[in-house]
């Protein structure tokens, strides 16, 4: 995209360091870069890392390294809410609020047309506007979520005018919690050093019948506890249908899959399931043919690419906009919510209920069909949207270059 004089419009990306926000921003970055626009993309030395073998094809996208404070509790592979540990994340977040005059430095050497900031620096728009700079922010969550969050806050006394939206008490207290220590929500995006199981499993899942498997992931920074893992498990036995599951574990803690499930479950499951440790080619999952639903936490990231995909969601909403993500897909028609207790623990019978509704039951034809259509609209509708996001921020930027 270029201005009235013909030079290419520069656009400085910055994200908050997490993979559920980088990746995000990696993909407009990408589509803008298609477009004809320059971009600076700015974090970390471990998220660039993550991204750089993707960019391949994209000669127009530039990574810009953000410096941290150094603290021995801190080191570098530590930069990422991905990798650090849980105790450690206000450590992070604080040094990343630190990091404002590495971003000054960057903000002020490139002199980019535009920034595009996101929601736990919105100091980064301070600073651009001091040096005559326009910025703009782009959330990684729904607007509906931002709308329900904004309304608990600022008019307790009241509830959300769309009654589908709701927090159960547990989920409100947890929000609350999380604002409060500002934990970001992250979905899977980046490969690991398993990334090589990827032909197997397509392998695998193709001598599945069409619809047949679930696929199971909650992100990840998501994890649980041995008994809430042995829910699940014991409700996949109940339901009997095909499975992959990706477990994880904390930064520095192993999981012994052989310990944590049930007695004897991996060798009852063994023709009909597959359990992953770390990571999985979630895209190339979710696109096959044998797919017929995705339980997932319900971050955004992972919501748009199950329905991108036409495959319903089977909803475990765990922290933050979660929830608000899951009771709108369901409102939507594209997913169920599985029914949790009191304290907010899954139990096996509840487990198996949603996903024979989903795999087995004639329910999952709607749902599947609902799915479908949505992704239709998305991938008709995806190209449209981009050029006009394109064309607005052109028409931002001209307009402010002409008042200043």
């Amino acid at each position: 995209m270029e201005t009235r004089n013909g030079s290419k419009l520069r656009v400085l990306m910055f994200p908050w360091i997490a993979h559920g926000h980088v990746f995000p921003y990696l993909e407009l970055s990408k589509n803008l870069s298609s477009r004809n626009f320059h971009m600076y993309f700015c974090s970390t030395t471990i998220n660039l890392d993550s991204i750089k073998n993707s960019l391949h094809e994209h000669s127009s996208i530039q990574l810009v390294e953000l410096q941290l404070p150094s603290f021995p509790d801190l080191p570098p592979h530590f930069h990422t809410t991905k990798y650090v540990p849980p105790n450690l994340m206000p450590r992070l977040f604080h040094a990343f609020q630190m990091s404002i005059s590495s971003f000054t430095d960057i903000i002020t050497n490139l002199k980019p047309d535009l920034l595009i900031y996101d929601v736990f620096q919105p100091w980064a728009a301070r600073i651009a506007a001091s040096i005559n700079i326009p910025a703009v922010h782009f959330a990684t969550t729904g607007a509906a979520a931002y709308s329900f969050v904004y309304h608990m806050f600022t008019d307790k006394d009241s509830t959300f005018p769309y009654p589908v939206m709701y927090l159960k008490d547990n989920e409100r207290k947890a929000l609350q919690a999380a604002i409060g220590q500002l934990i970001s929500d992250d979905d899977d995006g980046a490969q690991s050093d398993n990334e090589e199981n990827g032909p197997e499993i397509v392998e695998w899942l193709s001598k599945k019948p069409e619809f047949s498997t679930v696929f199971i992931s909650f992100g990840s920074e998501n994890y649980f506890s041995k008994d809430q893992m042995q829910e699940i498990a014991k409700g996949l036995e109940l339901c009997n249908v095909n499975f992959i599951w990706v477990v994880r574990s904390p930064v520095g803690e192993t999981i012994n899959i052989n310990e944590i499930m049930p007695m004897g479950f991996l060798h009852r499951v063994k023709d009909r399931g597959i359990i992953l440790e770390g990571w999985a080619p979630q895209a190339k999952i979710l696109a096959h043919k044998s797919i017929g639903a995705f339980m997932s936490h319900c971050g955004m990231s992972s919501i748009f690419e199950s329905l991108y995909f036409g495959v319903p969601v089977i909803a475990v909403p765990l922290k933050l906009d979660q929830p608000l993500n899951a009771r709108f897909l369901v409102e939507a028609g594209a997913g169920v919510e599985v029914a949790r207790d009191e304290d907010g623990n899954l139990r096996r019978q509840e487990v198996a209920n949603v996903i024979n509704k989903v795999i087995v039951d004639t329910c999952g034809e709607r749902l599947r069909f609902r799915a479908m259509e949505l992704s239709e609209k998305m991938k008709c509708e995806e190209e449209e949207a981009m050029n006009e996001a394109a064309e607005q921020l052109l028409q931002l930027c001209i307009k402010f270059k002409e008042h200043n």
